[in-house]
């Protein structure tokens, strides 16, 4: 598998990347993790952005999925003609929610062009990828995705708190694509982020080989972020950036 980083912003768009979206390539497979603000131009750099099997959201905070909106557009009035229908995985909810983002009626809403369908606590294929899912410590309605394939996994952990449902998920993964929105501090709310020690720390717990710190915030200090990492990470660590591409 090929992981590239489209989007690692956190929270809002950086000055250097939009917010979430990683691409994930194996074989004649493509798939979207998360479809935040600002990603779908920037997606372009990197594939044809009507290739794309199926899109998978974590949750439906704006930076995690707003730009969906925008792809609704590409594909629905292309000039020749609308794009075939492909899958969106997400929370419950996702088809009313991006309805009403675009504001359109919840029928037919946006499901001419996305088969909306909620992450399955069962495994799901996508061509050869594997994909399991586990509720994670957000806010709102909130999944942790693996994708795995011939004998090699990513675990992204979309926005979470500390949980061992993470450290579950990412057992003996070999990649690791946490996010590390906090520093530590004192006062962080409890169940909304992690820094980049508890990413780590959650990482060391499941095995992984290595760590990806990403959902970056633009007014933290990065290598801040990675120093308080490394100060517990025991594998290969890296911090995303768009362009990003790691061999899985």
């Amino acid at each position: 598998m090929k992981l590239t980083v489209v989007g690692c912003a956190g929270s809002f768009p950086g000055p250097d990347s939009p917010a979430s979206c990683y691409l994930v390539e194996h074989e004649d497979t493509r798939i979207l993790l998360d479809l935040g603000n600002g990603a779908l131009g920037a997606l372009q750099k990197y594939v044809d952005m009507y290739a794309i099997d199926a899109v998978l959201l974590s949750h439906l905070h704006v930076d995690h999925s707003i730009d969906l909106c925008s792809y609704y557009v590409a594909r629905k009035y292309h000039p020749d003609g609308a794009r075939t229908r492909i899958p969106v995985f997400g929370p419950s909810g996702t088809a009313e929610r991006m309805a009403a983002a675009y504001g359109l009626p919840v029928k037919p809403g946006m499901h001419d062009e996305f088969n909306f369908m909620r992450h399955d606590p069962d495994p799901t294929m996508i061509g050869p990828l594997r994909i399991e899912t586990a509720r994670v410590a957000h806010p709102v309605e909130t999944y942790a995705i693996r994708v795995s394939a011939d004998g090699s996994s990513l675990v992204f952990s979309g926005d979470t708190g500390p949980t061992p449902a993470l450290v579950d998920l990412a057992s003996g993964a070999d990649v690791a694509l946490f996010e590390a929105s906090f520093v530590e501090q004192p006062g962080n709310p409890v169940d909304l982020h992690m820094t980049g020690a508890e990413a780590a720390d959650h990482a060391n717990r499941a095995g992984v080989g290595r760590l990806v710190l990403t959902h970056l915030v633009a007014w933290n200090d990065n290598e801040r972020v990675r120093a308080e990492a490394e100060a517990v990470f025991d594998g290969d660590l890296m911090v995303a950036s768009g362009g990003l591409q790691v061999e899985v």
